[in-house]
């Protein structure tokens, strides 16, 4: 039966669990993120430096509604968890439906909401006018597809709260092989530019997000329930929206923060962006290990406070250390001895010097601190996955607050480099006071279920 799948987080050894389950994860958000940059490859190569900065000029934007959805997920999910944690089916199905309607609904508005203000939104941020119009273009097509992004995002995070994280990965393999074979025949053969790559993500994401319903339904049939599952609890959604709000906000600080500095590095013109939103890419792509295991990190604390096994959570924690350092001295192998190479798969070294530049700075000094975003990431989890998060929330809005002060205050005296000193800053101080909430131990008694 399902409820007997060998990704159990209750029973497995913590640290063998705990990674087991985040390795999947860790893989498909890797697809994921590469999904996103394909956008950014195929139109910098074959359509011009203008066209990456549209496209990154979009991506902060963008990632913020990911995020949300991300968050959303995450935070809703906390509830199957537990449910699944204590054995109640029913509860656990009328959980995961509840926040399916509540997301489609809350996708759509966010959708017609994005469509129109997105102009708006670039003007405020100070995109440069040579770029606008792909820009709005990019953003309207976006918009268009949001609820199935937002679908995706959500079934997903459903798929990782039942302990099934595998199944994100091969649907998002498949999705992101479709996208880049649909890049580039929108991109390169039929010449549609900046919008042809929106398009091809909206399709990609569009099958992906029916595909993941289908498997999800079936999934769910094989928990048996004598009772008749309610489709929509009221009292479910309260609760779930009470832990998904400070997940949002946890999940977006990166992005919001990306987007509210953007206006800082736009004021240096569409070269430094472009090279900026390159060294962003890469810089999405290298944190996703430490995003993944803090996530893996809240479900394994849901389960197990849900089955009342408080302890494996503390033995998790400790195992999370060992897992975030390993990835962080890789990262920063990388990001200091392959930079140059890698960067050059965005921004060609002889395009513009100011873009290379830019990018490279960027990423190999964010490179250094990856770490401390993992330390952030996995005690956040365990809030998250407890319920816990009134504290867990105050430290990512610090965060976030360092990371705009520094950058919109000292950028414009000091150079551009400050934007991102600021990000490093954000991630200690958030972490600093998580772990001290984490170390008083009140996490425990916010058992939901």
């Amino acid at each position: 039966m399902a409820q007997n799948a060998k990704e159990n987080l209750i029973t497995q050894p913590p640290a063998r669990s705990l990674f087991f389950f985040a390795l999947p994860m860790i893989i498909g958000n890797l697809f994921q993120q590469f999904y996103n940059m394909a956008d950014s490859i195929i139109v910098g190569n074959l359509v011009g430096e203008d066209a990456l900065a549209a496209v990154g000029a979009s991506y902060s934007f963008t990632t913020v509604f990911i995020m949300i959805a991300i968050g959303g997920g995450i935070g809703a999910s906390v509830l199957t968890s537990q449910y699944l944690g204590a054995g109640h089916y029913k509860e656990m199905k009328s959980s995961v439906y509840t926040f399916l309607i509540a997301f489609a609904v809350f996708s759509t508005l966010l959708a017609a909401v994005g469509f129109f203000i997105n102009p708006t939104v670039l003007r405020a941020l100070k995109t440069p006018e040579n770029i606008m119009p792909d820009a709005v273009s990019y953003l309207q097509i976006y918009f268009a597809g949001l609820p199935f992004m937002f679908m995706y995002n959500i079934l997903s995070a459903d798929f990782n709260a039942l302990g099934r994280s595998k199944i994100p990965l091969f649907l998002l393999i498949f999705s992101s092989i479709l996208n880049i074979l649909l890049d580039y025949w929108m991109v390169g053969s039929l010449g549609m530019g900046v919008a042809g790559a929106a398009v091809a993500t909206v399709i990609a994401q569009g099958i992906a997000a029916v595909i993941s319903f289908v498997i999800l339904m079936k999934l769910l049939s094989t928990y048996h329930t004598e009772d008749k599952v309610e489709r929509f609890r009221t009292d479910m959604f309260a609760a779930g929206v009470r832990i998904a709000v400070p997940s949002i906000v946890q999940q977006s600080i990166v992005s919001i923060g990306m987007l509210l500095t953007q206006s800082a590095v736009n004021q240096f013109g569409s070269s430094a962006l472009a090279g900026y939103s390159a060294g962003m890419r890469l810089e999405s792509l290298c944190i996703v290990p430490m995003i993944a295991t803090g996530n893996a990190m809240s479900t394994f604390t849901a389960q197990n406070l849900g089955a009342g096994k408080p302890e494996r959570v503390r033995q998790g924690y400790h195992a999370a250390y060992g897992i975030i350092i390993g990835f962080g001295i890789v990262l920063i192998l990388i990001s200091q001895l392959g930079c140059n190479p890698i960067l050059s798969v965005f921004v060609e070294q002889g395009a513009s010097a100011v873009a290379f530049e830019t990018g490279t700075s960027y990423f190999r000094f964010i490179g250094l601190f990856f770490s401390f975003l993992g330390f952030k990431a996995i005690t956040d989890g365990i809030l998250r996955g407890a319920g816990d998060i009134k504290v867990y929330m105050l430290a990512n809005l610090i965060n976030l607050g360092i990371r705009v002060a520094v950058a919109q205050l000292c950028s414009p005296v000091w150079g551009i480099q400050l934007v991102w000193y600021a990000v490093p800053m954000g991630w200690t101080a958030n972490y600093l006071i998580s772990y001290c909430w984490y170390r008083t131990g009140h996490w425990k008694k916010n058992r939901l279920v």
